[in-house]
């Protein structure tokens, strides 16, 4: 009894003192039942309460809510840098007064619901929260909104629910995993020289980390775990996480000249796109199984320079995975089957704002999956620059903050409260269905790459990481002093990994290498989609349509909506036409029909920024939501449409992600304006036109830009074509500019029967605005029940006597049903034709040649465009044109001259210009 006694007391200074059975013992039973908590300490019950007692007690009240606010402030949380022992007043009980003799004079179950078991007092319960709190982890939930959330945050913390204890194998398990990373940097290290690896070193516990949580996800039976991360560490996660083959790795960094090495024999391949990208920037898939059949599927994205981009596209993935899309409504979504992890740089989660605006959808319903874990790989560099000059906050993590995100610190050289710290984290998410960040504090042993020299721009930091043992090093040196294990058996786990990396090393062979090329393009890249029939018959059109006009009963619409809507009805009706919203809907209502799920979503989408489309009705009495897609009798596709955030590159960038997960689903994006894209222009240069080159990506999404010139200034008229056109080549996407709802129609029923085969690719599209009403973009109803998307378009009435032709005008877009109307009120020119430029890429060049043989006489081409002359499509298409005309024949523009800005502010300059561009097409040299 007396040596239990003894253990006890020791427990009490320090539970690591004791011996671990001991320690379990004490932590799940509290002190021996023969020994009072109160022994020793001064009774505090007394029949009356004085003044001075209250305000001890009331002292001590807010000293607790300070460490439990401010306990951060003083943490263990800096493996280097903060050589200082870290103070704050705001946790000191001077500040309030209070002495250590007060509060162990105060019963601790004044202060708390749940006295620990190692607390006798007051003073004991303050010690306590300093550990839970200061220690080498530490948290932030007081900016939590939600009571019962906070409290539940505070409870886990403090009874210390998600401490991960480890037993002596399991130590040694995690400090051979510590062994692995550590030796495959040293190794890359030294075995290629100089080479830019951007080392996981300071942050080697974030492969544990991983591990702990694909393990927690398999066990919860988790289809899909999916990540997103930087350059930082990559190279061991997907050596180490994703099971990229050691020899693959090394053979990636051979960069001699006449020679390659060659991975063994069975070494898995990864498929990439033909132009490919540098080792750290690609991603992997790995199956992980574990003693049993079912499967828990990881995904590192693919990742460009531009780090944080790949936040939302993470996202994207996810939600694509957690969506059921086989009935009708709105996709289901079961947050279960999949979640993500996003490791982020510490000065770019504070400095990038696409972080921002992924963080803002974790809880909107079209864009939410359950809660990300949130890791920042804080090395407490960015690139060469302090943290003073990099950020206006105390931490990196304090964004998070803003979202009501609980906060973790935690010391990258303490293993086992960073496995904690995962734990929590995971449990949360679980509970909770929220975003929840680890801010993991390490350091970056080299510089920014292993081309840069650190020291001379922080060289106090870098003094203190020469001194420093590696992490490895530490948590060896911890075990050692628990008896776990001998430092021999520490120096041979090192050994071991060197001897495995050398031999994997030297059993690849050497080849010559012939001189690199790029690989051909496959075959369904290079082959066009002329030949894809897209006609609806009209009986299911008319059904299609009847469908859409029906109503729940009870629903009581908007009037005077509901009246515009039921002429819908008529549209097949003799003398009626389909408009450019019917021609939408008939689209996307056929699209389901087919089997094919949709999701869209952009800035006001349900109703449309041009208040065409209305896919999402409101009731008047009950503000009910009601889709008419919902309502199509035999379809077993859902389509989900939802209103976006004001945000473009992080909700484009999760677009992106679906449509790349989800290959049987029709994605679109529409940009409120056009123009509206030039924030998203990131996503668009290094994912969407390039991620199948780089990486072997398909996505066929769908990205509705409104453009067109009405007078409406410079923000609000060019979707920046001549960018998208810069981006166009091998046939990475297709860019159009339609003039017919007809063409609309069979355009997106074309993209949308790409979708899921190798022939997928993206879909630029340039829509409408005031031409959404205009009669003249309508169409009989018999250009849908025949026919199929043309890349040209000839102007009806003109061109009838080909030899007379001798202009030919070509333009694309919405000044061609500008001119059409100009033609109206004159006779027809037998010496002019026009024709629309509708699919601009790929460009029809066999399309135009064949027309420049119908009307051989043709002595000038005219390109017609109202943006100015240095955008929009001339620069473009003049060389394309130049090389199929004759050589007699002039290639001519007509258009805006050189501008710097898009457009004019004057709506009555607007008009004269543009009259001024029609004149000049319709007028013979």
């Amino acid at each position: 009894m007396g040596y239990v006694e003894e253990q006890y007391d020791l427990y009490l200074d320090d539970p690591d003192a004791v011996d671990e059975t001991l320690r379990h013992m004490f932590d799940e039973y509290g002190a021996p039942t023969w020994v009072s908590k109160t022994t020793g300490e001064s009774s505090t019950s007394q029949s009356t309460t004085s003044t001075a007692d209250l305000q001890k007690l009331t002292a001590a009240m807010k000293l607790v809510d300070a460490i439990r606010r401010h306990g951060h402030l003083e943490a263990d949380i800096f493996p280097v840098g903060k050589q200082d022992e870290r103070y704050s007043a705001l946790v000191d009980p001077k500040k309030y007064g209070l002495s250590e003799s007060d509060l162990k004079q105060l019963d601790a179950k004044l202060l708390t619901a749940e006295v620990p078991s190692n607390v006798r007092n007051a003073w004991d319960f303050v010690q306590h929260l300093k550990k839970k709190y200061s220690g080498t982890i530490s948290f932030e939930f007081n900016h939590i909104p939600d009571d019962d959330e906070r409290e539940w945050l505070y409870n886990k913390v403090e009874t210390g629910a998600f401490d991960v204890l480890l037993n002596n194998e399991e130590k040694k398990q995690v400090l051979k995993r510590l062994g692995d990373v550590e030796g495959f940097e040293q190794f890359l290290a030294k075995t290629f020289v100089a080479q830019k690896r951007f080392s996981i070193e300071g942050l080697d516990v974030m492969v544990p980390m991983l591990d702990r949580m694909v393990t927690n996800a398999h066990k919860d039976d988790v289809d899909h775990v999916m990540m997103g991360m930087a350059h930082r560490g990559r190279l061991n996660v997907l050596a180490h996480v994703l099971g990229k083959p050691y020899d693959l790795i090394f053979s990636e960094f051979a960069h001699a000249p006449d020679k390659t090495l060659v991975p063994s024999e069975g070494s898995t391949g990864i498929n990439y796109g033909w132009t490919g990208d540098v080792k750290y920037h690609f991603g992997a898939n790995r199956e992980y199984v574990e003693d049993d059949e079912s499967k828990t599927k990881i995904t590192l994205a693919h990742n460009p320079s531009h780090l944080e981009f790949v936040n939302p596209v993470v996202g994207g993935y996810t939600r694509a995975v957690q969506d059921k899309r086989d009935e009708s409504g709105y996709a289901k979504n079961d947050v279960n089957k999949a979640f993500n992890i996003q490791i982020h740089g510490d000065a770019a989660f504070i400095g990038e704002g696409v972080v921002a605006e992924t963080l803002n959808l974790s809880q909107l319903r079209g864009y939410e999956t359950g809660g990300s874990v949130h890791i920042i790989a804080n090395n407490l560099v960015g690139f060469t620059t302090d943290h003073k000059d990099g950020r206006s906050t105390k931490y990196a993590s304090d964004l998070a903050k803003g979202f009501e995100i609980p906060v973790i610190h935690v010391n990258a050289d303490d293993p086992i409260a960073c496995l904690t710290a995962v734990e929590f984290s995971y449990q949360y998410r679980k509970k909770f269905n929220k975003d929840v960040l680890i801010d993991l504090v390490g350091y970056r042993r080299y510089g920014h790459n292993e081309m840069d020299e650190p020291r001379g721009t922080q060289p106090q930091l870098y003094k203190d990481i020469d001194n420093h043992p590696t992490a490895y090093e530490v948590f060896a040196k911890r075990l050692v002093d628990e008896n776990v294990l001998s430092e021999e058996e520490s120096k041979k786990y090192k050994e071991d990994v060197k001897k495995q990396l050398r031999e994997i090393y030297d059993n690849m062979t050497e080849s010559e290498r012939k001189d690199p090329s790029v690989p051909d393009l496959p075959k369904e890249v290079v082959n066009g989609l002329d030949k894809i029939e897209t006609a609806v018959d009209e009986e299911t059109l008319r059904k299609l349509n009847e469908d859409m006009l029906k109503r729940p009963e009870g629903f009581e619409g908007f009037k005077k909506l509901e009246k515009i809507l039921k002429r819908r009805g008529k549209a097949f009706d003799e003398g009626e036409k389909i408009d450019w919203a019917l021609g939408e809907a008939l689209a996307l209502a056929s699209i389901l029909k087919d089997g094919t799920p949709i999701r869209m979503s952009g800035q006001d989408s349900e109703r449309g920024t041009f208040a065409h489309r209305h896919a999402v009705l409101n009731d008047v009495n009950t503000q009910e939501k009601y889709s008419p897609f919902h309502g199509l009798e035999g379809v077993n596709s859902s389509f989900s449409i939802y209103n976006s955030p004001l945000s473009e590159a992080g909700v484009l960038g999760f677009e992106y992600g679906y449509s790349v997960q989800s290959d049987d689903t029709l994605v679109l994006w529409e940009a409120q304006y056009g123009d509206f894209a030039n924030a998203a222009q990131v996503i668009f240069d290094q994912f969407i036109s390039a991620g199948r080159a780089k990486w072997g990506q398909i996505a066929s999404m769908v990205m509705l830009l409104p453009h067109g010139y009405e007078g409406q200034g410079p923000e609000h008229s060019s979707a920046r074509l001549e960018r998208f056109l810069q981006l166009s080549a091998e046939n990475n996407w297709t860019v159009a500019n339609v003039t017919t709802s007809a063409q609309y129609f069979h355009l997106l029923r074309r993209q949308a029967a790409i979708v899921g085969t190798e022939a997928a690719r993206p879909l630029v599209l340039m829509t409408p605005k005031s031409l959404i009403r205009n009669q003249r973009v309508a169409v009989d109803s018999e250009k849908l029940t025949s026919g199929k998307f043309l890349t040209i378009l000839e102007q009806e009435g003109l061109g009838e006597k080909p030899d007379s032709v001798k202009r030919l005008v070509i333009g694309s877009g919405k000044i061609m049903v500008d001119i059409e109307e100009e033609l109206e009120d004159k006779d027809p020119n037998d010496e002019i034709h026009i024709v629309r430029l509708e699919q601009i890429y790929p460009f029809p060049e066999k399309e135009l040649q064949k027309l420049l043989k119908k009307y051989k006489n043709v002595e000038e081409i005219v390109w017609v465009q109202e943006e100015p002359k240095n955008m929009g499509s001339w620069d473009f298409v003049k060389e394309r044109i130049q090389s199929i005309k004759k050589v007699k024949q002039k290639l001519n523009y007509v258009g805006r001259p050189y501008r710097s800005s898009p457009a004019v502010g004057s709506p009555n300059i607007h008009k004269s210009e543009q009259n001024r561009i029609i004149n000049e097409a319709l007028t013979l040299d």
